[in-house]
């Protein structure tokens, strides 16, 4: 600090007495009521304003009284107790709210021999402007915050859509998951949605405020996992940037780390992998420091892990410390009582991004049910934006939009080779029978609660009360 300086016999924020006796007059003047106390915060003097302010009649009659007996609401003992000033505080006196600033006051050697406030405003209209506008910067940064943490997951359980028996058990695993901080290892095959449950497992957890952080490991060539995962230090090789950059692990730090296609990782990364598990710690590439992480694991594939254990291409500790909670998606093939609301869900997000919304005929989800869906949910969501895209104006999709776009291959093949057409029942009265067996079933997990019950199959309450509607119809006739 320069010595020249009018604070050069005091520290920053204090007034020395030659200050107060210099600027104290300007302060005075300048706001509307001003008191000094001492070393132990007895008032040793107020002007007229003050006490004007505070309804007393003799300013004479409160010197020498502790400051707290007069004025309650201050805080200028805190300030002659640790020396440091309180700049600008709001304080309530009765009905009224004083905007004052508080400075203590040193001597010569630096120690605090007392303190001085003034009253900057004793009406908060004047302010008006400012709050509102700090109010509004408080309103815009919790928007913000809130959109930063839509932006760590997309999505939540009502997104994981399905009525079928086996979605709902999942749904229930998922819940289980989402109270709990161990491992989850998904399986299931591509386009099944086990990035969708990830992050619904996320937004459901005590982590839903914290990063959710996604990798794909086939995707990210095998020379650069390493430094992907665990960070690089300054310099670690040659042309590598001279800052530090941090790995998946300390960007998912506190939050959730989904690892997407584990089956795809080395077997050289799985035994680094296996030790920030158990240690929880991580050390970045060219670094001997090691950094604490406090990262839950969600892990997914599409391959056979236990076939691969026996080959010796993933190894077995890792699957076991992984596989502590285990939930297996099913193909869409086996779950086709589940067509119609996914079908629903899919169109009403795809008018949700601007487009005209569009309905689906019983006919047209009796067509979508004779084709295997080898991409399952990936490619039912392609092949009904295609038919909005080739039909224009659609608002209905029926079984004349879709032909076109259902290959011939693969077909799922009759349960009974030859069996007489009359034997097979009508795919509409299966699904339907789907749907209530469903809705059935969440009504009596939420003992009736229908708001309850439509969350846990994922479907808005209007879809809930639709089904449940057609299903009394249904059963009326």
């Amino acid at each position: 600090m320069n010595t020249n300086s009018p604070f050069a016999n005091s520290r920053e924020g204090s007034l020395t007495r030659e200050m107060v006796e210099t600027l104290f007059p300007l302060f005075e003047e300048a706001s509307a009521g001003a008191i000094a106390v001492d070393a132990k915060a007895r008032i040793t003097w107020i002007n007229q304003s003050y006490a004007q302010v505070l309804d007393i009649g003799d300013p004479e009659s409160v010197i020498g009284k502790p400051v707290l007996d007069v004025i309650p609401a201050s805080r200028m003992h805190e300030v002659v107790r640790t020396g440091r000033p309180i700049l600008l505080d709001i304080m309530e006196f009765k009905d009224l709210h004083l905007v004052v600033t508080r400075l203590p006051v040193r001597a010569e050697d630096g120690t605090v021999i007392g303190g001085v406030a003034f009253v900057l405003y004793d009406d908060l209209q004047p302010l008006t402007p400012l709050i509102s506008k700090y109010r509004r910067l408080q309103k815009e940064l919790s928007a913000a915050r809130r959109a930063l943490a839509r932006r760590t997951t997309r999505y939540d359980m009502s997104d994981f859509v399905g009525v079928s028996p086996a979605m709902l058990e999942i749904k229930h695993r998922a819940r289980l998951a989402a109270g709990r901080n161990t491992p989850v290892l998904l399986l299931g095959e591509t386009g099944t949605g086990k990035e969708v449950l990830a992050q619904a497992i996320h937004a459901a957890s005590a982590r839903a405020d914290q990063p959710f952080v996604g990798v794909n490991l086939a995707a990210i060539p095998e020379n650069l996992l390493e430094a992907e995962f665990f960070g690089v230090a300054p310099g670690a090789y040659t042309g590598a940037d001279k800052r530090s950059r941090e790995g998946k692990f300390q960007l998912a730090n506190h939050g959730t780390l989904f690892l997407d296609e584990i089956g795809d990782m080395p077997l050289q990364l799985q035994a680094k992998l296996l030790r920030v598990l158990q240690e929880k710690e991580v050390e970045p590439l060219g670094s001997n420091a090691t950094h604490k992480v406090d990262v839950r694991v969600i892990a997914a594939t599409s391959r056979d892990l236990e076939a691969m254990m026996s080959e010796g291409t993933f190894r077995s500790d890792l699957y076991y410390r992984l596989n502590v909670l285990q939930i297996r998606i099913p193909p869409l093939r086996e779950r086709l009582g589940d067509l119609g609301v996914l079908c629903e869900a899919i169109l009403g997000d795809i008018a949700a991004d601007g487009e005209p919304y569009a309905t689906i005929s019983p006919e047209a989800v009796g067509l979508l049910a004779h084709h295997a869906w080898p991409g399952n949910v990936r490619e039912l969501r392609n092949t009904l934006e295609q038919a909005l895209t080739l039909n224009e104006h659609c608002k209905r999709i029926d079984v004349a939009e879709l032909e076109p776009l259902i290959p011939s291959a693969p077909r799922l093949r009759p349960t009974r080779t030859g069996a007489p057409a009359r034997t097979v029942r009508p795919l509409q009265e299966v699904v339907m029978d789907a749907e209530r067996e469903a809705l059935m079933n969440a009504l009596n997990l939420t003992g009736g609660n229908r708001s309850k019950a439509a969350r846990l199959l994922g479907i808005s309450r209007s879809v809930f009360y639709e089904k449940l509607e057609r299903m009394s119809e249904k059963t009326d006739t």
